[in-house]
């Protein structure tokens, strides 16, 4: 007897961008001979979920298909493998990242460096293009970690470390990454100067990451209001931007600035903090705004000479170098973890600020048929989405601006 070609999947969706989000059964793939089957217990909701089911992306990715399934934080159980699956075994503790797949055949999968491939597959609202990460039904959009269970091959599952908590290994994925690739890219030292503009979430795990590859660190914050948690996270100092004699005493006194600022806004005045004699002397830029299009950009026109650079999520090597990492160190990002019907609360939350640099996780327990949310859906700010002239109009203004260089 052949087996189906979908299982069930109850998902936390929204069908607009209003964002209002209620439990869904919709379906998954079945197994396949290289997938592994994931019992969802917890995903961690990202920033960037928030602008991709708002429509906030659809300037460059396109419209968004709804009903809509975010989540690239996911952490939970392996409960079935197909027959020729070698990396994951039943019971093994496995993460999802931000995608489920890639040609494998270019240079840059050649390299490890999948997120770069231009076949890639995002893990929710992605497209099947390389027959690896089928949907049901066909034709439609990948879904995300906000779910009880979870298909993915086994090259895109990433070993959650035996004793780590899985309520924390989720931001892992996202949060851990997109930090930890840009201090591995631009090969940091134990000895260097790291500063990390903004404490969000991001910011948090950056400095803990950072502090745990032995680097002298800097937060960069509008003022003093976050020093506190700064210095708790493990931060050696916080620089207040806003204060000229204070950016002023730390001209030239970092090797590698992160910033993490989700919107769109004037990150040329943290370039004077960078050391001109040190041997990376970037300012890597995260945000999704048209900023970090005018990073990858100068990147390229520039053979890397630009001051300015870009990042966004690691390979799949990357992402796994970096969860084990955090079990050795035993870093773990700040999480609060709350139930399923909190989801269009914590979208308010992300929408209107993070002053204690938390990761939001959903505890994937608490998803049952018929969940509904207790709050009205957010009201969200309105965002000037990035679109292909805004992006040009960046890196044209970037690249003939002499202080990048």
């Amino acid at each position: 007897m052949s087996q189906p070609e979908s299982i069930p999947s109850l998902c936390m969706a929204c069908d607009s961008s209003a964002c209002d989000f209620k439990a869904v059964m919709l379906a998954r793939r079945n197994v396949g001979p290289y997938d592994v089957e994931i019992d969802m217990k917890y995903c961690g909701v990202c920033h960037s979920d928030l602008h991709v089911a708002a429509g906030h992306m659809q300037g460059v990715t396109g419209k968004v298909k709804y009903p809509c399934v975010p989540g690239h934080e996911l952490a939970g159980v392996a409960v079935r493998v197909g027959e020729k699956v070698t990396k994951i075994k039943v019971g093994d503790q496995v993460g999802v990242g931000c995608m489920v797949d890639s040609c494998g055949s270019c240079s840059s999968c050649k390299a490890g460096q999948e997120q770069k491939c231009s076949k890639q597959v995002a893990t929710y609202q992605g497209k099947d293009l390389n027959g690896r990460a089928a949907v049901w039904p066909p034709k439609s959009r990948t879904l995300g970690g906000y779910s009880k269970n979870h298909v993915i091959h086994e090259n895109f599952a990433v070993k959650i470390p035996s004793g780590y908590s899985l309520s924390a290994a989720g931001p892992v994925m996202c949060a851990g990454i997109t930090m930890y690739d840009p201090m591995l890219q631009h090969g940091i030292k134990a000895g260097d100067s790291v500063g990390i503009v903004g404490l969000g979430g991001l910011g948090v795990m950056g400095v803990k990451l950072a502090k745990a590859l032995g680097c002298k660190v800097s937060v960069i914050s509008r003022s003093k209001a976050k020093e506190a948690l700064a210095i708790k996270v493990g931060a050696d100092k916080l620089v207040a931007s806003s204060d000229p004699e204070d950016m002023a005493s730390n001209l030239g006194s970092l090797d590698l600035i992160i910033n993490t600022v989700p919107i769109y806004h004037d990150y040329s005045v943290y370039t004077p903090l960078l050391s001109k004699t040190s041997r990376i002397g970037k300012q890597v830029l995260l945000g999704l705004h048209e900023g970090i299009a005018s990073g990858f950009a100068l990147t390229a026109v520039t053979f890397g000479r630009s001051r300015i650079a870009a990042s966004g999520i690691g390979g799949i090597a990357a992402t796994q170098a970096v969860i084990d990492l955090c079990a050795k160190n035993k870093i773990y990002p700040e999480v609060e973890v709350v139930g399923c019907e909190k989801l269009n609360k914590v979208y308010q939350q992300l929408n209107d600020s993070n002053d204690e640099g938390k990761r939001y996780v959903l505890d994937l327990g608490t998803l049952k048929e018929g969940v509904v949310c207790e709050d009205p859906p957010p009201v969200l700010d309105p965002v000037k989405g990035m679109s292909p002239r805004s992006i040009l109009a960046t890196v044209m203004r970037d690249l003939f601006t002499a202080r990048w260089w």
